[in-house]
């Protein structure tokens, strides 16, 4: 397939979804509910980034991302939302990947979830296994959280988090789980504006643990964010199918006037660390076109190639 017909890029935005909260109303991304490839070269050409309250700004970034992706080996698919700026940006983003360790944020949040509908705290061993599965990427710890937490809960929780695009893994395989980058820019909204999904406290928990991921785990969409901007993540690597990757980065960002979400997801790359730095091209033109007034950009060390090795979300040879 022609690598432009890979990246379409949607030149359509839907009507944003709205959720009610008690403190007043929190709009959800209009992310396209259909992003499906096209062959058609106007199409594919378009600029992916869209915004009526910044829309000189939302051509400079989609120009970047383009430039970004432009001669990259392997398939992307982005989301950008920029909540201040009105500025919605996806490339492919209803394609499907495997999810790798990404989908332990969204396990968190349906566990989550499930204790604000108990009206209960999480308990001593609930918050030991979260803090393992976000902060180190713990997947002995997510197995148990995705058995407790159940498929029922879980496919209730995307339904409320409006993820209609995710499709769970089958049996104890969370790894599995379909994901796209639309619908980790819609959980990402959830993560960071007051609605009915998640409580303010239970925000706040989930994004104090992927503010405290180990500095092995902090590569991705956090690469070339000003200094003094709030970082959130949860990445995911998984070699399949001929040692060929999987590799994603979910991010959101905030502090200075800030608020903002990156995501960007990547397979049949040659290595690890050849997604890392697919991801990270793509953050740099992200936080630079959205920050030109800062002058300190940080710059994130990615993780030494001998040790690419899988996340573990997936059993070998599945």
């Amino acid at each position: 397939m022609p690598r432009g017909v890979r990246r379409t890029l949607s030149a359509t935005l839907l009507a944003g979804a709205v959720l009610f909260s008690s403190a007043g109303l929190t709009a959800i991304p209009a992310i396209p509910a259909n992003a499906a490839s096209t062959s058609s070269p106007a199409t594919a050409a378009a600029n992916p980034c869209r915004s009526t309250k910044s829309p000189r700004l939302a051509k400079n970034l989609g120009t970047a991302i383009r430039t970004a992706l432009r001669g990259r080996t392997g398939i992307e698919s982005v989301g950008v939302y920029d909540r201040k700026r009105k500025i919605v940006c996806t490339v492919d983003s209803a394609r499907r990947f495997d999810s790798a360790s990404v989908v332990k944020a969204t396990i968190l949040g349906a566990v989550l979830r499930r204790a604000i509908e108990q009206k209960r705290l999480l308990n001593s061993t609930e918050k030991s296994l979260a803090h393992k599965m976000i902060t180190r990427s713990d997947n002995d710890a997510a197995s148990a959280l995705w058995r407790s937490v159940g498929r029922t809960r879980m496919q209730r929780f995307l339904k409320m988090a409006g993820m209609t695009q995710t499709k769970l893994g089958p049996g104890g395989y969370w790894g599995l789980t379909q994901i796209t980058a639309r619908d980790q820019i819609k959980f990402l909204s959830i993560l960071t504006a007051r609605n009915r999904v998640l409580t303010d406290r239970a925000r706040r928990y989930e994004l104090s643990l992927m503010n405290r991921v180990v500095s092995s785990q902090r590569w991705g969409t956090p690469t070339g964010r000003p200094s003094g901007v709030k970082w959130h993540v949860k990445n995911g690597w998984l070699p399949r199918h001929g040692r060929y990757w999987r590799v994603h980065s979910i991010g959101s960002f905030s502090g200075r006037g800030e608020d903002y979400m990156i995501v960007v997801l990547t397979r049949d790359t040659p290595s690890m660390t050849y997604g890392i730095r697919t991801i990270e091209r793509v953050a740099r033109a992200v936080h630079s076109r959205l920050n030109t007034n800062q002058r300190t950009m940080t710059v994130e060390s990615i993780p030494d190639p001998t040790w690419e090795t899988s996340d573990g979300s997936v059993p070998p040879n599945r």
